[in-house]
């Protein structure tokens, strides 16, 4: 049997492990999954004869480097910042290892070892990143295969809540990490081309500055920029293009309420909050705003923000029970981020039953023969239910997918890297469009970058 070691079993390893499952009588495998709590890992791994749980610190150096010599391959689902010792463990014992994340400086740095060993350390192969880059460099590669230049290329991507599980004024459920949610778009302004000049959004202006997108049998979306929209520019082959953004999805009118947090100041995790877990909800809101003897929360907020009392904005406010005096905070040291995080969870964790969505959607906008042409690719996967995400399955099938393609010595090229050569995926996302992970094409007139205040 061919030893596959799984370390992190959080949210988005369902339909990794389910996949690699499937795949153990034909394809020889055995998986350990490895986590501090073994709980969710056993309920998804059930009584498989060809697979097992540990307990694994990965801040316990012995039982790591044990687990990590005793597997042919290893996937870390860990937080970026923990992959590190992971991938030095595997350099020392000469294994190949696969993560969903971006790669860090720290292991862009074992690049040459891990080419020195024949080793492959496939990173960003999950969905943003991951299947983002595959199905953009089909196309691009595609385009100037055959004989065209690309002017313009946006990319944007969204883990939603699905339709029939949509029922707050939000539109919107946490798929993803929480605090990832909270502090988007922070640390710098956002960076993008338009039309060959570079562009640039602060925070504070992020969520007013907006676009609409329609995806078929969807409806209207809404758009903001991703902090750097250039940081794959060499990478993708773009150095000459005219127009490079890229963004997150949200339904119309998210990001015009989320920007009544970021005025106030409650996304800022720079800082703790004094006496925090002391707090109601309806204190936490009133740290924000001026001393008033007379004058209520509500009515203190509303005139500060300017927001009428007949405004959705306002009922979206009353809907997640910020002005609650009897829910406490209960956060010690807290950030107003964290805080923030915990009043929203009340509001947006996903019920068992609940559905959620991923929308991918890419423009080529491209020259060829003197003349201009765009192509517009979207994608659009829905959830089964809590546990089987539309989230775990585009971040983990793709994982599972590239580890059995390097065991079988189908992906061949070591190194640090992302997918984003023919030998990746091309047959990674052939295999996804069997699990209903497909593309949907068509030519449109091409317009070029016509929004976000030209």
């Amino acid at each position: 049997m061919r030893k596959i070691l799984v370390i992190g079993s959080g949210k988005s390893t369902s339909y990794l492990l389910k996949y690699l499952l499937d795949k153990s009588a034909s394809e020889k495998l055995f998986i350990t999954v490895g986590d501090i709590h073994t709980d969710t890992a056993k309920k998804l791994i059930g009584n498989h004869e060809n697979a097992e749980t540990i307990i694994l610190d990965i801040f316990n150096e012995i039982d790591r480097k044990k687990a990590i010599k005793n597997a042919d391959i290893v996937i870390s689902m860990l937080p970026v910042s923990l992959h590190i010792q992971v991938a030095k463990d595997c350099i020392l014992f000469g294994k190949s290892m696969v993560t969903a994340s971006y790669i860090s400086s720290e292991m862009q740095a074992l690049d040459a070892e891990a080419k020195a060993r024949n080793l492959i350390f496939m990173n960003e192969i999950g969905v943003d990143p991951g299947i983002d880059h595959m199905s953009a460099m089909q196309v691009l590669n595609r385009i100037r295969d055959d004989g065209g230049k690309v002017i313009l290329f946006e990319s944007f991507t969204g883990g939603l809540i699905a339709p029939e599980s949509d029922n707050n004024l939000w539109n919107y459920k946490f798929t993803w990490n929480p605090r990832n949610v909270v502090i988007a778009g922070q640390g710098g302004a956002a960076k993008f081309l338009q039309e060959g000049t570079y562009k640039y959004i602060p925070y504070h202006r992020l969520f007013r500055r907006t676009e609409f997108l329609e995806v078929e049998a969807f409806g209207q979306f809404e758009i903001y920029a991703n902090r750097d929209s250039l940081k794959y520019q060499s990478v993708y082959g773009l150095d000459s293009i005219r127009t490079l953004y890229r963004g997150t999805i949200r339904r119309v009118g998210f990001s015009r309420a989320w920007n009544i947090f970021v005025n106030l100041g409650m996304t800022d995790d720079s800082y703790t909050i004094d006496d925090s877990e002391n707090m109601s909800y309806r204190d936490f809101v009133n740290a924000f705003l001026p001393y008033s003897p007379s004058d209520s929360v509500e009515l203190k907020l509303r005139y500060q923000l300017k927001i009428d009392q007949d405004d959705i904005v306002w009922e979206k406010l009353i809907e997640l029970d910020i002005f609650n005096a009897q829910k406490p905070v209960g956060l010690k040291k807290a950030t107003p981020a964290q805080i923030l995080q915990k009043i929203l969870m009340d509001s947006w964790t996903l019920d068992k039953t609940d559905k959620d969505m991923i929308v991918m959607y890419h423009k080529f906008g491209y020259e060829k023969d003197g003349k201009t042409y765009q192509i517009d690719s979207n994608m659009v996967v829905l959830g089964d239910d809590q546990t089987y995400t539309a989230m775990a399955k585009t971040v983990g099938l793709p994982v599972a997918i590239a580890t059995l393609a390097i065991l079988n010595g189908k992906i061949k090229t070591p190194g640090v890297q992302i997918p984003i050569t023919k030998e990746v995926y091309t047959p990674i996302l052939k295999e996804l469009e069997t699990f209903g992970i497909q593309f949907k094409e068509k030519e449109v007139p091409y317009l070029g970058y016509n929004s976000l205040n030209n």
